[in-house]
């Protein structure tokens, strides 16, 4: 599965998996052939930060 490249709906579409599929993000990175690093530069660049607690961006 490619990920979006637009930060706003790549941050959505990250939430809604990890949501509704994955209990992690190592997991949605497995599965979708994601670089975690690389994903979570994205979204810190456009504002965005991974909660391992809540398992969500905001």
């Amino acid at each position: 599965m490619e990920l979006p490249h637009d930060p706003a709906i790549l941050f959505s579409t990250v939430n809604m998996l990890l949501r509704d599929r994955y209990p992690s993000l190592d997991e949605l990175c497995r599965a979708t052939g994601t670089d975690r690093d690389d994903l979570t530069a994205r979204l810190a660049e456009a504002g965005f930060e991974y909660s391992a607690e809540n398992n969500r961006f905001w």
